[in-house]
């Protein structure tokens, strides 16, 4: 069976990142946000995945998140990609990230051989807000996220990195958890 997959660190809710959302939300029909309670960084798309690599995957995970020990992030700044000129994707920033970023690229490596191509640019540390899907209000998002630019939104403890499974529909993606690997100590 293939599913659609990634891996990911999961954010709890942070009361302030979901009043930044919600202010984006007022300010553009042209965005089509993320449900605050699925927040996360990804640290590799998989796309379509066979369920039998799953161990393997696993594997993989395992060998990214050796010799890195729980840690916390600091969730800090907004911005969007490719330019607050030029918004598809708006993000708050992550500080803190580096263990990920080592995560990211050796997973990115450790999965070639399983299928998984590699991403054509670096890692870069972020939780996406929204996605842009129309030019209604954009300057007034562009406001929000400049007056929000340096805000401090606060911490999270990454204890594991999660394989997740990623169902599409109308009312938005639904996430679940097919295996966890615990950063070890």
């Amino acid at each position: 069976m293939v599913f659609r997959a990634f891996i990911s660190v999961d954010l709890p809710t942070m009361p302030a990142v979901v009043r930044l959302a919600s202010d984006l939300k007022r300010a553009s029909e042209g965005l089509k946000m993320v449900n605050a309670e699925h927040l996360h960084l990804t640290l590799k798309f998989l796309g379509d995945t066979e369920e039998g690599l799953v161990p393997e995957i696993v594997h993989a995970m395992e060998a990214a998140s050796e010799g890195v020990a729980p840690f916390t992030l600091r969730v800090r700044g907004t911005g969007a990609f490719p330019s607050l000129s030029h918004m598809n994707v708006l993000w708050v920033g992550i500080e803190g990230a580096e263990p990920l970023a080592r995560m990211a690229r050796s997973l990115d490596e450790g999965l070639v051989d399983l299928g998984f191509p590699q991403e054509g640019r670096p890692w870069t540390a972020h939780v996406t807000l929204a996605r842009v899907r129309g030019g209604r209000g954009l300057n007034d998002a562009r406001g929000i996220l400049q007056a929000h630019a340096a805000d401090l939104f606060g911490e999270a403890r990454v204890e594991e990195i999660r394989l997740k499974k990623s169902v599409l529909s109308p009312a938005g993606p639904a996430y679940t958890i097919v295996e966890a690997v615990r950063l070890p100590g």
